[in-house]
């Protein structure tokens, strides 16, 4: 069973909006992307695989809902292939190609507010000695 680091209340507080009718699905899937991010975290666990530092679970709540934040914004599903796009140009304005980009570690599309949330609580970069 995944693990799942948010509910839909903390996504309602997180964003100040009501969570969408599928945040579960939405924040499921998020926390895989955050698990992704985290491949080379250490931190204490339960024997469900849930932190138990509760600095760290606030930091995988916001990291979590800043995810699906981000995916709301950019018109993600989840899925990630919203976040996949070729080059565009609208008049003067040219973008490259996102999928060269650099991804957070798992190669996963990590919202910059999750990174950041992931970093301030010493989990990124994570390093095995």
């Amino acid at each position: 069973m995944a693990r799942t680091y948010a509910t839909p209340e903390q996504l309602t507080a997180w964003t100040g909006q009501p969570a969408p009718t599928d945040a579960e699905r939405l924040l499921a899937r998020a926390s895989e992307d955050i698990d992704d991010a985290l491949l080379t975290a250490c931190y204490p666990t339960d024997a469900a695989g849930m932190p138990t530092d509760p600095a760290i679970v606030q930091a995988l709540a916001d990291a979590t809902c800043a995810q699906v934040e981000y995916q709301l914004a950019t018109g993600d599903d989840g899925t990630g292939a919203a976040g996949r796009w070729g080059s565009v140009s609208i008049g003067p304005v040219s973008l490259g190609d996102r999928r060269d980009s650099p991804q957070a570690a798992g190669d996963v599309d990590l919202a910059p507010r999750a990174h950041r949330a992931l970093k301030r609580a010493g989990l990124l970069p994570g390093v095995i000695w």
